[in-house]
């Protein structure tokens, strides 16, 4: 891993097409290196490594909290929610040394400014303090990422992340804590995800850890994040490759007919055992893909 430690200008970047209007990131770059991701596809458009080198590199926003602050306190300010970690992991392993998560946080927990968190870092568990301190001032959500719970398939296309199971453990922790957690299981990858038997066991798991509710969505191919999922997937599971070049032939979408049985078990099996269910596309691009500058705004 490099790590460039080089200061931003600005923290707060406004968002369209995604569901919130604004994304603050204390890295750029992920360690996580997911093969699913659709930052890559930003990557790519910037001329940088989208492939296998992405994640290798990672710019540290070493005065990211101190800017915040300054954005925080401006009087335009409305204190609408912003969305830390749409782009970044804000608990990749950078986070354990640098604390620039931690630090925006106290700084929206100063200025009582509403947060929504995602990641897929147990590390969250450190600063639970500070997170139970924030809720009570303003709105929280914080979601983790669990896609799903086969091993194998965590292990080929989310290389760099902690084991499904312990974020699971993290997710008992918070909830234990009093914090409002759910869990986004998204993508849902068709071939190697999507069973009935597989998305019971991230439902039923989440439900037993205290997950307030859970969210879903499918498997997005732009150009970039494309190119190297479909190498992953010729190097594991190359039988299933024909089904995806066919699927994902019209675009980066799939079509409603494959996707609304998979939702509806998702929302039957969340139903049942007591989960609210949120099936909207929160981190998830609108049909209509946001042009270049947008893509680049989320992630910088």
């Amino acid at each position: 891993m490099e790590y460039v430690e080089q200061p931003c200008k600005t923290a707060l970047n406004p968002v369209k097409g995604m569901g919130f209007k604004w994304s603050l990131n204390p890295y750029m770059g992920c360690e996580h290196r997911c093969a699913f991701c659709y930052v890559r596809a930003y990557e790519k458009r910037a001329d940088r490594p989208f492939d296998g080198e992405y994640g290798r590199a990672v710019r540290i926003k070493v005065n990211v909290a101190e800017v915040l602050r300054r954005e925080l306190a401006r009087p335009s300010w409305r204190r609408e929610t912003v969305v830390v970690g749409a782009a970044t992991d804000p608990y990749q392993p950078a986070e354990g040394g640098y604390r620039l998560t931690r630090a925006c946080l106290q700084a929206f927990a100063d200025f009582a400014s509403p947060v929504g968190l995602i990641t897929r870092g147990p590390m969250i568990v450190r600063d639970v303090d500070l997170l139970s301190a924030l809720a009570r001032r303003a709105q929280l959500n914080i979601t983790f990422s669990i896609p799903t719970l086969d091993d194998e398939v965590w292990r080929r296309t989310e290389p760099g992340t902690a084991h499904p199971r312990q974020r699971l453990r993290a997710v008992e922790r918070l909830s234990a804590a009093g914090l409002r957690v759910g869990v986004g299981m998204a993508p849902i990858l068709p071939g190697l995800s999507d069973r009935p038997d597989q998305i019971e066991a991230v439902v039923t798991a989440a439900r037993d850890a205290g997950a307030s509710h859970l969210w879903s969505g499918m498997l997005h191919l732009r150009d970039g994040t494309r190119q190297h999922f479909l190498d992953t997937l010729e190097r594991y599971r190359p039988e299933l490759l024909p089904r995806y070049l066919a699927d994902y032939r019209a675009g980066p979408y799939l079509n409603a007919h494959k996707t609304q049985p998979v939702q509806r078990t998702v929302s039957g099996l969340a139903s049942r055992l007591g989960l609210g269910s949120e099936l909207r596309e929160f981190l998830t691009p609108s049909p209509a893909p946001p042009p270049p500058e947008q893509l680049s705004l989320l992630a910088s």
